[in-house]
Parts: structure tokens; sequence; C-alpha cells
């Protein structure tokens, strides 16, 4: 029997690894801990064999107010609850850091590609990353995760703003493009295996598929029984006003698929399905 501390009772992420990991298997036995206020000091974690960090500030808009603010959540409390893992004995330790760290816009991620982040969400994610791995001991292994865009019931971030656009329109822009993304109950099973098979190390999960952002719209307008008419009419103008917004959506951005270990284990379903399995809980709620 695994026991798992979670640290981060109400992230998204933390919520959905406990559920998937419930329903499939009697071997982890998962507690949670918040970081909202200092109680967490007072814990003991040497009951844990492992501590999986997913605390983090993610999905706001970044402001010159809140840039201590990820600094101090994503980096520094990062850190110390590092630091506390190891003295209180915990044999490993899993740091949810981000695709963020290497602040492109778009191209193919390779294992040689050098991070440049340019948000204060990746350049904490990745300082975190720096120190956190300064902890490394024979006895103390640290696993770090850089997962791209993350989807699945009730998630934020763009894949809700895609979700809820693809009610709204009849029409869509047809582009073959290629992303890296990452349904929910894929992650939650590929820590399932990096915490069974002990792997310490820097990891890329991802879908075994690539993700077209047509194809993914016109798939979630279906599961809500709705047509989408997809038209290269506005690609044109697509490419002229070339912007941030419109490279995220439609951009290519993808980890080389040999950075990526395990993926037909963890890969259980296949896009479509992920989409299906998305929308069924959305639409019902």
């Amino acid at each position: 029997m695994k026991k798992v501390l979670v640290v981060g009772e109400k992230s998204y992420l933390g919520i959905k690894f406990k559920e998937y990991i419930t329903r499939t298997t009697n071997s982890f036995l998962i507690s949670t801990v918040s970081l909202r206020n200092d109680s967490w000091k007072k814990m003991n974690f040497s009951e844990y064999d492992v501590v999986f960090h997913v605390v983090g500030i993610a999905h706001i808009k970044e402001t010159k107010k809140n840039k201590p603010l990820y600094y101090k959540i994503n980096r520094d409390l990062a850190y110390e609850v590092a630091k506390k893992s190891k003295k209180d004995g915990v044999g490993h330790f899993i740091f949810l850091s981000s695709m963020s760290v290497y602040g492109m816009k778009s191209g193919v991620i390779k294992d040689n590609t050098i991070p440049n982040p340019i948000s204060n969400y990746g350049k904490s994610k990745l300082q975190a990353e720096e120190l956190i791995k300064s902890l490394s001991s024979a006895s103390f292994k640290i696993s770090i995760i850089r997962p791209p865009m993350i989807y699945g019931p009730r998630c934020k971030g763009n894949y809700s703003k895609l979700a809820l656009f693809s009610l709204k329109t009849i029409i869509f822009p047809y582009i073959e493009n290629k992303r890296s993304m990452l349904y929910v109950d894929h992650f939650s099973e590929f820590i399932k295996l990096i915490i069974e098979n002990g792997s310490s190390g820097m990891f890329f999960p991802q879908n075994s598929e690539y993700v077209c952002t047509t194809k993914m719209v016109s798939l979630i307008a279906q599961a809500n029984g709705r047509t989408i008419f997809l038209t290269k009419m506005f690609n044109p103008l697509l490419n002229l006003f070339k912007s941030s917004a419109l490279t995220k959506i439609f951009g290519n951005l993808v980890y080389e698929r040999e950075m990526s270990e395990y993926t037909s284990s963890y890969s259980i379903y296949d896009f479509e399905e992920t989409i299906n399995l998305t929308e069924k809980v959305n639409v019902n709620e």
C-alpha cells in the first residue's frame, strides 16, 4: 500500500487524481492537505511514501501587482514543502511544473531545448524546479512533471474557452495544426505509474495523439449535438493578423514524441473518447 499525500486539497488536478485513484485501484491510500494556512507545517510527513505537490497559481491574468504572488506560491512555497518532505523522511517528491518553462508560443520542444520562460508563471515554475532538484539524494527521489495543456471535465483554461465558443458559433476556421495536450485521466494514470515504478527525473507526458484545434472544437460541438461548419475562408486573415492569442489557439506546439515515456501505458482513451467523456460531464451540469 502506497501512502500518498497530495499537496493541494482544492486544486483541480489534486481532486481529479484522488478521484481517479479511488475508482481504479486499492493499492494507494491518498490523503490531501491545503497550504492556505500554516497548519501543514505542524504535520508529520514521515507516514507518507510520496508527496505529490500540485499547488500553484495559474489561469489568472498576470499583472505587476500579482507578480510577487507567483514566486511566493509557485516557487517559495513549493520549495518549503519539498524541504519539509525530505526532513521528515519522505522518499519520493513529485513536483508539477509546466510546459510554460520553455517560453515557446510555437514549435517543437526537443530533449535538448533549453527552457526560456517569458511569463511569471513559467519563470516561477522553472526556479522552483531548480531549487527542488538541489534536494535530490539517494534517499529522496524527485520527479518533475512538465505537462502540456491538461483538459477534462470542469477544467479551466483554454479548453473551457474553446468549449464555450463551440456552443455559440456555427462556423470555425479549418486549420491543420498540432498541439501536445493531456487528458486528465491520462495525467492521473501517468502519475500512478511514476509512483508505482519509483521513477525520478524529468517527465513530459502527453496524449498518444497530437491535437488539432479545429478537430477539438468540432468534436466538442458534436458531443453537444451541434454541427459546426469548417472553412478555410478566414485563414489568410488569421495569417495576416497573427497575435499571441491566435498562435496559442491555432499554432503548432508539441513535445517531440521520444520525450514522452509510457505513452501507450497511460493513454487509455483515444482523443475523440476524451472529448466525449469530458463533455458528458460538462453538459449534465
